[in-house]
């Protein structure tokens, strides 16, 4: 079986989420025995931060422009079990009215960016997709759940939508050594983002300089230089993901925060929630609709509105901040692996062909 991805990045992980997910998941299809190509278009800023130009568990592709591997892609396209084109995509829309117009290939959309997608579309073109096209595909996966889903049901006409969340691969995030480059009391990883500045501020910043004794560590691109930062408060713009398990594996809790939009659909878990949680990290993380279908948040996880909240979880115990740790870790990988993700994809595909009786083949 044979699926092609046409993606944001699966080369670098700088200033995205999609890389690291993609990865967990592609890896475990590799693993399931699935032929899997993806298809990446060159940008400067990844160029300059590339994690990898090749790897062993999938067929890695950049090109410069659609244009120049239009024809050779549209051959190979007829020949795939599945295309899949995701959120982000350069051009997306376009490369996917072109691969929509191919008999024979399961045409999947994965939106990583669900309710940012449904968001833009409102007021603007985006160029990764456009709303007829939504109930073009055979199948509609969201990083997001939950009523978004009924959404893109009902309003616009998704033949058939079912989540496809964020996941982990253990293999890779596994607990480390301490390194002192990322020793801290408190971690937040995640790109600037202006609705996510207010919590970034309040819930991380704020804290930092309630308790000037404790360290943080802030990992992430982007941010204002203005901010009046706080001494204890260390900024790296960039952390590669083998350098992931380590900063998490040193930090003695890392943070949560949610973008907005993300948060107001709910049911949201970002890919990073997950690789610190299989690290064994104590998760401190603010609250949206749906988190307890991922987690227990009362046993395994501390929910933070205030800067008080996060104060008094980085207050408890030692051994109190282990247990709700070990609890998360268990959970995420009995659930939220790529290989439980890529079992979900390989079913739903399933599902999908179900409904298009003339192609024949099966994806189990």
């Amino acid at each position: 079986m044979q699926i092609l991805f046409f993606g944001l990045t699966i080369s670098s992980s700088w200033g995205n989420g999609h890389a690291t997910p993609y990865r967990a998941l592609l890896r475990a299809l590799h693993e399931q025995g699935v032929q899997t190509v993806f298809f990446e278009r060159e940008a400067p800023y990844y160029a300059r931060r590339r994690d990898f130009t090749a790897c062993d568990y999938c067929e890695l592709v950049l090109y410069d422009e659609w244009t120049n591997i239009r024809q050779c892609v549209l051959r190979r396209a007829r020949q795939a079990d599945v295309v899949v084109t995701a959120s982000y995509l350069p051009d997306g829309a376009r490369i996917s009215r072109e691969l929509l117009d191919i008999d024979g290939p399961l045409h999947v959309f994965y939106d990583l960016d669900t309710p940012i997608t449904l968001h833009r579309m409102q007021s603007e073109d985006v160029d990764y997709l456009s709303p007829e096209l939504i109930a073009e595909f055979d199948l509609y996966l969201s990083f997001t759940g939950g009523t978004i889903l009924t959404v893109l049901t009902e309003d616009f006409g998704a033949r058939l939508v079912r989540p496809l969340y964020g996941c982990v691969d253990p293999d890779v995030y596994v607990r480390d050594t301490v390194d002192r480059r990322f020793t801290c009391d408190l971690s937040f990883m995640g790109t600037y983002s202006p609705d996510r500045a207010a919590s970034v501020r309040e819930l991380f910043v704020g804290v930092a300089r309630t308790l000037p004794s404790q360290t943080f560590l802030l990992a992430g691109s982007m941010y204002p230089h203005d901010w009046n930062w706080p001494a204890n408060l260390e900024r790296i713009e960039h952390v590669g993901p083998t350098d992931h398990p380590a900063l998490y594996s040193s930090s003695r809790a890392t943070l949560n925060l949610t973008r907005r939009e993300m948060a107001r659909w709910g049911y949201c878990p970002s890919g990073r929630f997950f690789e610190a949680a299989a690290c064994g990290t104590p998760l401190l993380t603010d609250y949206w609709d749906g988190l307890d279908y991922f987690f227990n948040p009362a046993e395994e996880l501390f929910l933070a509105s205030t800067t008080d909240d996060v104060v008094e979880a980085l207050q408890s115990p030692e051994e109190e901040l282990a247990r709700r740790a070990a609890l998360a870790r268990q959970r995420t990988l009995d659930q939220h692996t790529g290989r439980q993700r890529a079992k979900e994809l390989l079913a739903y595909c399933e599902e999908a062909r179900r409904s298009r009786p003339s192609v024949m083949e099966t994806f189990s």
